[in-house]
């Protein structure tokens, strides 16, 4: 690497930190308020995988023998330690993705929790016991690792996502191979070396980095037995179909088109902040962003009025080193007029941008302002495809049960709310909204550690979902066995089990 060039960033295979096998070209890590380049990851290889595999292997054994008390001990030290890195950590968030350091800040919290949450998980390998459930006969069930598991995380969320994964899976007495975005390697690195710095053994976590071609070695490789993945809906069903075909269990989260209805008794004030909170936090990149508003009869004005006051107000500006801004930039250039393409075109198919996010002063930065479209049907890109930024589509509806037909017809099924006083409403809501996580006057209904992140549709792939119990159940293999003890050797033989009566 020549002086004044950007570091190319390490794996972590076993023991050691090391270059990519690799010497292919390597991708740009920008900080989005500057757009400057912060960092390089490798493109990596199969080789990279092959060498964390069989680090991983190698770990597993003891690791899975390891007392589950003294695993989560392990997790019990990486609390401590995330906690006394939080600024740190929350600092390297806004430094290569670009969220304030309010949205930073919370991340780191979130990921915390599941940490905390994985402290938990020796209870939740307790099995069930059954005595005397056959004559003489006692049955029990108990729970037990995979083996090497997998995690292939976004960049949107670069310290929360892996956090939902490896400790988990860890404190289950699986070991980890961790592939970050390769936009935001460098939270994934820092919460790898807290890990170690924990105590945990050499080769229980490993860190790759790449593109496809690591991303199908993963997949494809006969040595991993789990595969966790976050990401778009295209990725995640080629994830899902590539590991489930490779006999592997498998968890793929995609995208989402997050609906947040509006009814006319709502209190438009406090919804129009939850509103503009939901479509512009994180600027828009997150797949429980609320991008589709639908105002229920006499709501849509009034709505439209107070989303657009609040929205313009927003403090838009970089945000490393600005602890005042209330809105950062998207995570890239192309990204950002991959957006912008879309207020482009809006007024050729027949909606009208009453909140223009082009208008805003970039300079370096890769800064899109708020945006708010009105007159959006549903044969419309702006409600068919996850736009994934800071863009706000409101459809008009003429009641709560075109409302709902609406969103029956969204292929995704991440996330939606409703904004109402009326309890009869929200619970017909509740009960027929086509969604996995459902939310009554919250904007961003995701739910926290304790609680399945339950995508439905095309927003999941899979069985078992991330975080909570399900998460543990993913990660973990159950074990039944009968017992029988004789009384003597004379006992006559029969089959307890297996009667006729």
């Amino acid at each position: 690497m020549m002086s004044g060039e950007a570091p190319v960033v390490k794996l972590r295979v076993g023991a050691q930190w090391i270059p990519s096998s690799t010497d292919r070209d390597s991708t740009a890590v920008f900080n989005p308020s500057t757009g400057k380049t912060i960092a390089r990851t490798p493109l990596g290889s199969a080789a990279d995988v092959d060498a964390a595999v069989a680090a991983a292997r190698d770990a597993f054994g003891q690791w899975a023998e390891t007392p589950v008390v003294e695993r989560a001990r392990v997790m019990f030290a990486y609390r401590e330690l995330i906690a006394r890195h939080f600024d740190e950590l929350a600092r390297l968030v806004t430094r290569e993705h670009g969220k304030t350091a309010g949205e930073s800040r919370a991340e780191v919290q979130r990921g915390l929790e599941m940490v905390e949450f994985a402290c938990s998980v020796p209870v939740m390998l307790a099995g069930d016991t059954f005595p005397q459930i056959a004559e003489n006969v006692d049955g029990e069930t108990n729970r037990h690792p995979l083996g090497v598991c997998v995690g292939i995380t976004p960049y949107n969320f670069p310290n929360m996502v892996p956090l939902w994964m490896f400790p988990i899976a860890i404190t289950c007495g699986n070991t980890f191979i961790l592939k970050p975005s390769e936009k935001v390697p460098l939270s994934a690195i820092r919460l790898v070396e807290l890990l170690i710095e924990a105590g945990l053994p050499d080769g229980v976590i490993n860190l790759v980095h790449g593109g496809k071609e690591v991303v199908d070695a993963l997949l494809q490789h006969d040595q991993v037995a789990a595969v966790s993945f976050v990401g778009s809906t295209k990725v995640a069903k080629h994830v899902y179909q590539t590991g489930t075909a490779a006999g592997k269990r498998v968890q793929a989260a995609g995208g989402a088109k997050n609906h947040l209805i509006i009814m006319p008794d709502a209190d438009i004030e406090q919804s129009a902040q939850a509103l503009a909170a939901s479509a512009f936090g994180c600027a828009g990149q997150r797949c429980m962003a609320g991008s589709v508003a639908i105002a229920v009869g006499s709501a849509g004005d009034p709505l439209l009025d107070q989303l657009v006051g609040v929205a313009d107000r927003l403090n838009v500006a970089p945000t490393d080193n600005n602890d005042a801004s209330e809105m950062g930039p998207v995570i890239s250039a192309d990204h950002r007029d991959r957006v912008a393409g879309y207020l482009d075109t809006a007024g050729q198919v027949g909606a009208k941008v009453v909140l223009d996010g082009r208008d805003v002063d970039a300079g370096e930065s890769f800064l899109l302002g708020p945006s708010i479209v009105d007159q959006v049907t549903t044969d419309m890109p702006l409600w068919r495809e996850e736009i994934f930024g800071p863009l706000l589509s409101v459809v008009r509806a003429e009641s709560l049960e075109q409302a709902l037909a609406i969103g029956k017809t969204c292929p995704f099924g991440n996330g939606a709310s409703i904004f109402t006083r009326d309890g009869y409403s929200a619970r017909e809501f509740k009960r027929h909204f086509n969604a996995g996580m459902i939310g009554i006057n919250v904007g961003v209904p995701a739910p926290m550690a304790w609680l399945p992140f339950t995508g439905w549709n095309d927003s999941f792939f899979g069985d078992l979902h991330i975080q909570g119990t399900e998460g543990v159940h993913f990660y973990t293999r159950q074990k039944m066995t009968l017992t029988r003890w004789f009384q003597s050797a004379s006992e006559p033989h029969h089959d307890p089990v297996w009667k006729s009566k």
